[in-house]
């Protein structure tokens, strides 16, 4: 749904300046050390293991109108933890409230958006109803073309995905994809990644829902398929599975030094998997997250480790 407030110039400049007083002027932002990337199969593009979702986290506005100037400048800061560390490829969609409107507001003042990998959705049955949504999600992100436009959770994925192909042969957008969420119409998506020539598949993978581990994952990596990774906290749930329990000895073998981390390695560790795209309305989580994109993986002995260890938990 589109935010309660249009942006409009105005606001973009009053932001601007809030945004310097509270932060100082931009500064040239510091490369990086070396990272953990995936290449996309379709191309050979690398891009950071973790990317950014802004479900829930940058739907600032719920209602609220104007949008509280402390939120915004918080979710700039978060921005600036994920661009200073590397990373490249945000995720949206339409379903996710304000998300977009606050992007198109906040990365024009983002020092280091210049290496924005751009992924939203479509969520909306027919044709028609699509281009107008892709087209609505452009203009709030204030950009040229998105790198990656996926359909939403399957939703009349046979209306869009031409829709998709035009684009991508007209140059509106670099690549397509699906995504499913919870688990959700597994069976649907494998049918999909069969038969349908897909860039990108997003689904959900996480130490508590393994079940992509024995299908999905492998015919994503069979069939040329980049795999993001929705929810890979369970939306949280991780966090409170392991309240009050030490980090496992073997977190300081792979340099994590908060379950964050732990969480995030096992899942960027799987060789299907391209980008997790946890999300967070924090800086100091954001910058606790990037972290994960240093230091070795576990391999394939540690990951059953780790899965074992979990399930005792």
């Amino acid at each position: 749904m589109p935010p309660t407030r249009p942006i409009n110039a105005d606001r973009r400049r009053l932001l601007a300046a809030a945004l310097a007083s509270a932060m100082g002027a931009p500064r040239r932002l510091a490369a990086a050390p070396s990272i953990h990337t995936r290449p996309i199969p379709a191309s050979g593009e690398r891009l950071p293991a973790l990317g950014m979702g802004t479900w829930i986290t940058f739907d600032v506005a719920r209602g609220r109108s104007p949008v509280p100037s402390d939120a915004l400048t918080t979710r700039w800061q978060v921005l600036q933890a994920f661009f200073t560390a590397g990373g490249r490829l945000i995720d949206s969609s339409p379903m996710y409230g304000s998300a977009e409107a606050v992007l198109g507001e906040l990365l024009p003042q983002s020092p280091g958006a210049a290496a924005l990998f751009s992924a939203t959705k479509v969520w909306t049955p027919g044709q028609w109803m699509g281009e107008q949504q892709m087209a609505r999600s452009l203009d709030l992100w204030g950009l040229p073309r998105f790198d990656l436009m996926q359909v939403h959770n399957l939703l009349d994925w046979d209306a869009h995905l031409p829709t998709l192909r035009r684009m991508k042969a007209e140059g509106q957008i670099r690549y397509l994809g699906i995504t499913t969420s919870h688990g959700r119409r597994h069976d649907d998506l494998a049918a999909l990644i069969r038969n349908e020539a897909l860039d990108f598949v997003q689904l959900t993978y996480n130490l508590a829902h393994r079940a992509a581990d024995t299908r999905l994952l492998p015919l994503a990596a069979e069939h040329g398929c980049a795999v993001i990774i929705n929810r890979p906290f369970d939306g949280g749930d991780l966090f409170n599975r392991v309240r009050g329990h030490p980090l496992p000895g073997y977190a300081a073998e792979i340099g994590c030094t908060s379950w964050a981390q732990v969480f995030l390695k096992f899942v960027i560790s799987h060789p299907a998997v391209t980008c997790a795209i946890p999300a967070t309305s924090q800086p100091a989580h954001m910058r606790e997250n990037m972290g994960a994109l240093h230091g070795p993986l576990p391999d394939a002995a540690l990951r059953r480790t780790m899965t074992e260890h979990f399930d005792r938990l």
